[in-house]
């Protein structure tokens, strides 16, 4: 069964990488393509988007109520994550970044295009605004 999940989950993000492919991301913002949502027992749901920041960006800093993990698919980036070190990602790389802990992202020259997985609490919002 985890095999079927992964072979299926495999399937949407190379459909949904290939079409995202085919548009940029807006000049001064995200664009999210959202993958699937799927219920997940003890009152969570996983979320997973590919996600899209322009060049010389940040994307805004905020949390999340879950765990936030990804893999870049192109471009580069700086992650920073508040009480850790800068964390450069360039296309191949992954991350996590814990429940509730402020962080934000900033591009490089040519954006970022990455895959993100959240664990969202039932009822909680993606992400939220984190104050600076």
């Amino acid at each position: 069964m985890l095999r079927n999940l992964l072979i299926g989950l495999s399937i949407v993000v190379v459909t949904a990488g290939a079409a995202a492919a085919q548009t940029a991301a807006p000049a001064g913002g995200i664009k999210r393509t959202p993958l699937q949502d799927v219920k997940f027992p003890a009152g969570y749901h996983i979320v997973t988007v590919v996600a899209e920041i322009g060049p010389n960006q940040l994307a805004g800093r905020h949390t999340h109520p879950g765990v936030d993990t990804g893999y870049v698919l192109d471009g580069e980036a700086t992650l920073l994550v508040e009480g850790q070190p800068d964390k450069m990602m360039k296309a191949g790389d992954s991350y996590a970044v814990p429940a509730g802990v402020p962080h934000d992202v900033k591009t490089g020259d040519k954006g970022l295009k990455l895959m993100a997985v959240y664990v969202v609490e039932d009822g909680k919002p993606v992400a939220t605004p984190a104050p600076k």
